[in-house]
């Protein structure tokens, strides 16, 4: 015979933590490195224009880096922005709406930047 004491708690929520916490560092620091990489490109070069731009994009590893850098920022502000929505947007359906119109804005935003990007 089982006792027990007490209420079963109720744990509700996403569920997320350590996973969205090690996300987020890992792609800020992943964005970091990349930034500090591009600003020493063009601390270092010549003038700057548009063919030192598209110099420093046309490499086919620099397109990659970029490219793993957008999908990492795009990670990086959709686990950000569906925590604020969890945290203040309390009616289901208008947090539901609002994470929906985020989803579809930050693929539009990379879609974007990925056009860009393969375009130099």
């Amino acid at each position: 015979m089982s006792v027990n004491y007490g209420s079963k708690r109720v744990v509700v929520g996403a569920h997320y933590g350590m996973r969205d916490w090690l996300s987020q560092r890992v792609t800020a620091a992943l964005m970091a490195v990349f930034t500090i990489a591009l600003l020493l490109q063009l601390i270092l070069g010549g003038p700057l224009g548009y063919d030192r731009w598209a110099g420093i994009f046309a490499a086919q590893w620099m397109k990659l880096l970029t490219f793993v850098v957008l999908v990492s920022l795009g990670w990086h502000a959709w686990v950000g922005l569906r925590d604020v929505l969890m945290d203040y947007v309390k009616p289901v359906g208008v947090r539901l709406a609002l994470q929906v119109c985020t989803i579809v804005w930050l693929i539009g935003c990379m879609g974007w930047a990925i056009q860009v990007l393969w375009r130099l």
